[in-house]
């Protein structure tokens, strides 16, 4: 059985049904803050262009609601007293607006994590400047003042722009706090630079053979001793709490293009310092899983969280890509559909899940659209293959017939699309598999084969491993090597 889990739903949920109590060594959340933004992912096309397809990732927007409402209820009572009375005052002092709708979901949660961090664990908490006050009180309150360890600035600045009514926003912070006086440290330490080393030392000294040293305590009292400079400098200095970090640049190789990806650098820094080989990480807004890959890559056990269907299959590509592991053999994928009945769940519950979910069936595709904000093109996934050539992907949960198979062919030629992919939740009839027969084949000169150019995929053939017949992505300029979108950076923001 795998130790490592990623989970598909909310974490309040998930930590409450499958996270035991005391089971989790490091735990580190990037939760969206409330900066009323819509985060979209936009994609490369083959030329290296941007695509005018987008879709909305996730709605960082929080609201007072009636859901909002009974969450808060629930704390009040259920939490420990001191917290109680904390988001009694913050709720006079805030109101209820869409800041107080964003502590209440934090508060909630941040509760659960206290539950299932061991006595020894650590939780990195990380946030920007517009909630990290709200959330340091919040943390003091739930985990206790003593019990802060650092506020961590990543400075991650480098050219700076000048801005008429503020200085440039180049940092995060990173709460930092133990579960108690247990919680360990490991020694980290980071490159010194020479020039700001011999800054800082005053006791270099030039030896008879021309080499720096400085003068060191030794094993007997009162003695000293030289060491070389070079020798310290390899040793490193300890690190502190500002951590001077780029921001992945557009060009950089782990580049997925998610919205709140953050550099790995970051996260091996943190899990480094909290955890050991075998401990477990937990991130419960997981993202598209910087910190379990990070985890991974340090041989710890991981637990990954996230409530989008789009995250989810990014990770498993990243995952794929850079460890060369599969769901259920090297790792469990909790939350997917795995039957006929979990995916006519999942489409009732949410039917633009239910498309993510269904489009992670077709081999490097990724979603198309944003239809919560605009009209419907009859698109809701696209992939690509003998180099520029694409097929259109349409999902359907509900009642299908024979005019969606003909709607889809018009949308191929509109899109001057070569293959058209048809899901769908219900067995298609004898006259929609007749009328996508009449579409004809595309014949792939790389292939020297011809395909289907209107296929039907129903969701059961797809459980039973059934995969869309198009040909393998190629690399144009080698002609015969598949082309990975996270190796070649197609996910762009």
């Amino acid at each position: 059985m795998p130790n490592n889990f990623l989970y598909y739903g909310d974490n309040l949920h998930i930590l409450r049904d499958h996270i035991k109590d005391e089971t989790i060594d490091l735990i580190y959340l990037d939760p969206p803050f409330n900066s009323k933004a819509d985060y979209n992912i936009l994609y490369k096309e083959p030329t290296g262009e941007l695509s005018k397809a987008q879709i909305t990732a996730f709605e960082d927007t929080w609201h007072w609601t009636e859901e909002t409402n009974k969450t808060f209820q629930e704390i009040i009572d259920t939490a420990p007293s001191n917290v109680i009375e904390m988001m009694l005052s913050f709720k006079k002092f805030i109101g209820m607006n869409d800041v107080m709708a964003y502590l209440t979901m934090m508060c909630i949660r941040l509760i659960e994590l206290k539950r299932v961090l061991k006595s020894t664990g650590s939780i990195y908490l990380h946030c920007d400047p517009t909630a990290s006050h709200y959330l340091k009180i919040l943390m003091d309150t739930i985990y206790g003042k003593t019990n802060f360890r650092n506020e961590i600035v990543w400075h991650y600045g480098q050219r700076t722009n000048f801005h008429k009514g503020h200085f440039s926003r180049k940092h995060d912070i990173i709460l930092f706090y133990a579960k108690s006086d247990d919680t360990k440290i490991n020694p980290v330490s980071i490159p010194w630079l020479k020039d700001e080393f011999l800054q800082h030392r005053h006791d270099v000294k030039i030896d008879n053979d021309g080499k720096e040293y400085i003068w060191a305590d030794g094993g007997k009292k009162g003695v000293r001793y030289l060491r070389p400079v070079e020798m310290v400098l390899a040793e490193g200095k300890p690190l502190d709490t500002v951590w001077d970090l780029p921001i992945i640049n557009s060009s950089a190789r782990e580049r997925l293009g998610y919205p709140t990806q953050k550099p790995e650098a970051l996260l091996e820094r943190i899990i480094s310092a909290s955890s050991n080989e075998g401990d477990v990480v937990l991130d419960p807004f997981c993202g598209c899983g910087t910190a379990i890959a990070v985890a991974h890559k340090l041989k710890r056990k991981w637990i990954g969280i996230d409530i989008t269907h789009l995250a989810i299959d990014l990770i498993k590509l990243r995952m794929k890509h850079m460890y060369k592991i599969e769901p259920k053999k090297d790792y469990m994928v909790i939350g997917e559909p795995e039957d006929i009945e979990g995916a006519k769940e999942l489409a009732s519950q949410n039917r633009y899940q239910f498309q993510w979910w269904s489009i992670s069936f077709i081999e490097n595709a990724r979603p198309y659209g944003d239809k919560k904000k605009g009209a419907d093109t009859g698109i809701d996934g696209i992939t690509y293959f003998d180099g520029d050539k694409k097929a259109i992907i349409q999902v359907k949960s509900g009642h299908v017939g024979v005019k969606d198979i003909r709607d889809l062919g018009h949308v191929i030629d509109r899109e001057s699309a070569d293959i058209g992919i048809f899901i769908t939740l219900e067995e298609p009839t004898k006259p929609m598999i007749t009328e996508a027969l009449q579409k004809g084949y595309y014949k792939s000169v790389l292939m020297d084969k011809n395909y289907q150019r209107i296929q039907i995929l129903t969701i059961k053939e797809l459980f039973e491993g059934k995969k869309a017949d198009i040909p393998l992505q190629m690399d144009m300029k080698k002609k015969a090597k598949p082309v990975n979108m996270i190796e070649h950076g197609e996910f762009e923001f």
